[in-house]
């Protein structure tokens, strides 16, 4: 089976790691598992120290959150598939005809809002299923089917609105979608809590999630175990799908206006992010919590360099920085954890070699008893 990442998970084992001693053997361990939740903080308190009458405040948090609330879920729908290995390039351009088309249904052929969500929802999960039938039957890559069928789709949201803006009046039901507040904050962000809460229930405390899991580190052995790989990698891909189709509707709701150039700007963020989560909180391992921290670094470090009259560059350029250090500090912990362990079940076969085997009494004569 063809597969585009390995997820594997790198929690601390006890029994080969060794116990942490020192202090330092313990802020080494909890540097790769809460490094960027730690650099996250800390960006956002250097921040507030430099930027105290505009960084923490209300306004500003508000804004951060309506604008990285679609950014956030289209990095848990990319999440997904990464689980069992595999990448959702869709999740960027499909956002682009998502949005399109749940504006153009309503006022262009008159659908009522509710139909014209479901309708977007769906063919957002048939595209998923498309992607999963290339990577599982046709054994096509999943970087590259996913790229295909995106730029298919993006070819779609350009003839379906002529390369020109939709517009028109929509329902303030459907405007209500994204433009409401809980507690004072968009409620955006609520959505983003309540899908993060259910992934991450599903995929921690459910044989479901534990099944993509092991699909994502070792697929022979999971199908070798019974379980369904073609299944459950169509299943992630047609959930990826929905959720995106889900981001493309709030996207719609916010900005009331369809239009194709909007949409491919999410994608490396939402990558950026899934990646990210990683490293952090189980690094090794794709993590629903792990994404949302590395959305959030990119979003309290953009905001601030923004503030401070960044350049329109700084964006991209602020991403793919991070993404590189990030990935390149777990690799390095990686590199030094697998090496202690290789050390350690060296020293333990080389201590079974030399220890003194089990001391026998050698047998007791046969002597015949006098007559």
């Amino acid at each position: 089976m063809s597969g585009s990442i390995q997820s594997t998970a790198l929690e601390p084992d006890p029994s080969l790691d060794g116990q942490a001693l020192s202090l330092g053997q313990r802020i080494g361990r909890a540097v790769p598992v809460y490094g960027l939740v730690g650099l996250t903080v800390a960006l956002a308190l250097l921040f507030s120290v430099l930027l105290p009458d505009t960084f923490p405040t209300l306004f500003n948090l508000r804004a951060i959150l309506s604008d990285k609330s679609v950014i956030a879920l289209l990095a848990l729908a990319a999440t997904i598939p990464m689980i069992t290995g595999k990448i959702d390039l869709t999740v960027g351009y499909g956002i682009v005809l998502w949005h399109i088309l749940a504006i153009s249904l309503q006022t262009r052929y008159g659908v009522p809002w509710p139909v014209a969500v479901l309708i977007v929802l769906t063919c957002a999960a048939l595209f998923g299923m498309l992607n999963g039938l290339l990577v599982e039957l046709a054994q096509i890559d999943s970087f590259i089917a996913t790229l295909g069928t995106g730029t298919v789709i993006y070819a779609i949201a350009l003839w379906h609105s002529g390369g020109r803006q939709v517009v028109g009046d929509l329902p303030d039901a459907f405007v209500a979608i994204s433009g409401g507040n809980v507690l004072g904050l968009p409620v955006g962000a609520f959505y983003v809590l309540m899908v993060s809460v259910a992934l991450w229930l599903v995929t921690e405390f459910t044989p479901l999630g534990r099944a993509l899991y092991v699909i994502g580190a070792n697929p022979k052995a999971a199908q070798l175990n019974g379980i369904s790989v073609r299944r459950h990698v169509m299943g992630a891909f047609v959930a990826s799908g929905l959720l995106s189709g889900f981001a493309g509707v709030l996207l719609a709701s916010r900005l009331q206006i369809g239009q194709a150039s909007v949409g491919l700007e999410f994608l490396l963020p939402a990558l950026v992010g899934a990646f990210l989560g990683s490293t952090t909180i189980r690094p090794g391992r794709v993590n629903v919590w792990g994404t949302l921290v590395g959305v959030a670094i990119l979003a309290i470090g953009i905001s601030g360099i923004q503030q401070f009259g960044g350049a329109f560059y700084v964006e991209p350029l602020f991403n793919g920085v991070t993404l590189l250090v990030s990935i390149g500090i777990a690799g390095w912990a990686q590199q030094r954890r697998n090496l202690s362990i290789k050390r350690r079940i060296a020293e333990r076969q080389l201590h079974v070699e030399l220890a003194p085997g089990p001391t026998s009494s050698p047998p007791a004569a046969n002597v015949a008893a006098p007559r």
